[in-house]
């Protein structure tokens, strides 16, 4: 594991190169937050696959913080990354680290989230509309007809937004319809579980426990203060709920039939691919973009990786056939048997 740096538990980078002496290059990693499983895992993996490829990574988290992610790319911008890797925590207000960089003469790739209203050079990230969709696609099986509640990510953040058009996207036939009625729509602030306990309290609040047949959640964080308050009114295991991410704590739910799937986009790959192609850039090398994606501004430059469904169906050839986590820390001491 690289060691931590500047005193920073976000700052994490690997060692100069002793052999040849000469100048590795350095990726600079503006995180939005580590306080979710999910992104400690990207950092790791991310820092482990630009160490294969010889180059060193500065990683800074911003912990949920606009002014401090800014601030903190503005100083990898000074030290002279030679190029700059993004996890924006607000769509919008990271516009300003793209084109600081670009004065600069650094490169900036938009990492899983996209930075909206920018030049920005490559976004690489999972679609994630179709995200959306395979969430909706599996309730939808389970419950054709009745009261759907969708509760979304960050406001701030585009990926809720698109998690959310590829979930009606499939949604809303049905409701135009008459088969289905979303009885509840609401964000969580800044992906906050709490937001989203907030959030289902209130649901069933104005609904009733009888009211509400499905649950979309935008990820397996807030999924599981959605169903904290189901469990609240003895209806864990009863109503469907979707997530997202494959978090550990999701699988579990998962085998244990409380959350109905997750989405599992394969974190490993996007970390791998994002730092040759953050290494691709820092060269002047083309990165062989397939996809265009609307930001705002510009049709940025996209490399889009396909998520999977995951339910108790598929849970062991999936995510723990990845190795993306064990068969114990999903089942527990007994391995599922």
């Amino acid at each position: 594991m690289p060691a931590a740096a500047d005193g920073d538990p976000g700052a994490v980078r690997t060692e100069p190169d002793a052999v040849s002496g000469e100048k590795r290059l350095t990726i600079g990693f503006a995180m939005d937050t580590l306080l979710e499983e999910r992104w400690k895992k990207d950092r790791d993996l991310f820092v482990a696959a630009a160490a294969k490829l010889g180059a060193d990574v500065k990683v800074k988290s911003a912990a949920g913080d606009d002014a401090r992610q800014v601030a903190q790319a503005e100083a990898m911008i000074s030290e002279g990354v030679d190029v700059l890797v993004v996890v924006p925590h607000n769509a919008e207000s990271t516009a300003a680290i793209v084109s600081k960089a670009h004065k600069a003469g650094i490169k900036v790739l938009s990492y899983d989230r996209l930075i909206t209203n920018a030049d920005v050079d490559l976004y690489v990230s999972f679609d994630n509309v179709e995200v959306g969709r395979l969430q909706a696609q599996a309730l939808v099986k389970l419950v054709p007809k009745g009261n759907y509640v969708y509760i979304g990510g960050a406001d701030t953040d585009n990926n809720a937004h698109q998690f959310k058009d590829g979930a009606f996207e499939v949604l809303q036939p049905l409701i135009s319809r008459g088969d289905i009625r979303v009885v509840y729509d609401q964000w969580s602030k800044d992906w906050k579980p709490m937001q989203a306990l907030d959030n289902m309290r209130e649901a069933l609040r104005a609904n009733g426990a009888d009211g509400i047949d499905a649950v979309i959640v935008a990820n397996d964080a807030t999924a599981g203060g959605a169903l904290q308050a189901l469990e609240e009114y003895g209806l864990a295991g009863r109503i469907p709920v979707a997530g997202q991410d494959a978090d550990v704590a999701a699988m579990r739910r998962i085998a244990a039939g409380t959350q109905t799937m997750t989405v599992y986009k394969p974190i490993g790959r996007l970390a791998e691919d994002t730092a040759r192609l953050a290494v691709a850039l820092a060269n002047g090398d083309p990165a062989g973009a397939t996809r265009r994606v609307n930001n705002g501004k510009i049709e940025v430059p996209s490399i889009l990786l396909s998520p999977i469904a995951v339910d108790a169906s598929n849970l062991d050839e999936t995510v723990i056939a990845d190795g993306f986590h064990s068969r114990e820390d999903v089942y527990g001491a007994a391995g599922g048997e």
